[in-house]
């Protein structure tokens, strides 16, 4: 299956974020002056005020990522939703269709309270936070996107994976109805993807619920969806109904459709080239050129451990 590479965006479709960066502005001068600049980034947040439903949560510094932020409209236009369209414009057109109250995911496998869980419960059993993470495309293409969620492994500890839970499995809702490109065969649906048990554990790893503040819009993963920070975007599964703890590696979507270019850790690495290009650079939307790629996207310091000793090359 050929992904084409995304075409040059003009700069008169990048939209100004001043609206945001104005009124973040002023809630932490006015924080700092009533209580101190040291505690304005631990004290709850709203939203940013693009139309969409507010969220409640904090900002914790570690997740204070200092660049410049992707452009609502980019984030919110350009995606990459295959249970929608193919087209990268397209999901934001054809994502009405998706319904996502009422909303459950089902926990089973190897753990020792399996259990279906409601989006409604998860949101009042998580206090979410604002983490500004950087995203990167297989394709070539890279964002920064101030996504709202929880740690992964705060629901998944609730669950009590066994030792025989060696990896996680992720996968999407199957409804051709609300997904029309289910319809078609371009890839094998239900779109599933996985981690082993200690990246799901990664403080990194998010369960993410919103973005720029607000509840995920339907073409962004709503309501659930998984982000993977120092992996390839589409590790990072959307719309989520179900996690299952499994003892042996899952075979992964995009391993299926060809395993010769999707491999299972699928780690943002410069040094592995896809077959069809190189993975050294990357263009961050929003920006002219091109800027290098960073060894795990950058947060080689937070998840390097994890694959000490391996072939980066071999496991890619």
């Amino acid at each position: 299956m050929l992904i084409k590479r995304p075409p040059d965006i003009s700069s008169s479709e990048i939209t100004e974020e001043g609206v945001y960066h104005q009124r973040r502005k002023f809630l932490q001068q006015s924080l700092a002056l009533g209580l101190g600049a040291g505690i304005a980034a631990h004290l709850p947040d709203a939203h940013a005020g693009y139309g969409g439903e507010a969220l409640t949560f904090t900002t914790p510094d570690a997740y204070r990522l200092n660049v410049e932020k992707t452009a609502y409209k980019d984030v919110t236009t350009y995606n990459n939703f295959y249970e929608f369209s193919t087209s990268k414009y397209a999901p934001a057109r054809k994502a009405h269709t998706l319904r996502t109250r009422p909303w459950s995911i089902r926990v089973e496998g190897e753990c020792a309270k399996p259990g279906v869980v409601d989006i409604e419960d998860v949101l009042k059993r998580h206090a979410l936070e604002e983490r500004i993470y950087r995203f990167r495309c297989v394709e070539g293409w890279s964002m920064v996107i101030p996504w709202v969620g929880f740690s992964l492994s705060e629901m998944l500890k609730q669950f009590e994976p066994t030792s025989r839970a060696k990896y996680v499995m992720f996968e999407t809702l199957v409804d051709p109805e609300q997904f029309p490109n289910q319809k078609g065969r371009v890839l094998d649906w239900p779109y599933q993807e996985g981690l082993r048990i200690d990246e799901a554990m990664n403080p990194l790893t998010l369960m993410a619920v919103g973005l720029y503040g607000e509840v995920l819009p339907n073409q962004n993963g709503a309501p659930i969806r998984l982000v993977v920070p120092w992996k390839y975007g589409f590790k990072s599964i959307k719309s989520i109904v179900k996690i299952k703890f499994v003892e042996t590696m899952p075979k992964s979507t995009w391993m299926k459709a060809s395993s010769r270019e999707y491999g299972f850790y699928s780690n943002v690495n410069p040094e592995v080239s896809h077959p069809r290009w190189s993975q050294r650079r990357e263009r961050r939307i929003g920006e002219w050129g091109k800027r290098d790629t960073l060894m795990f996207n950058g947060y080689a310091e937070q998840v390097a451990h994890l694959y000490k000793g391996m072939d980066l090359q071999k496991y890619f």
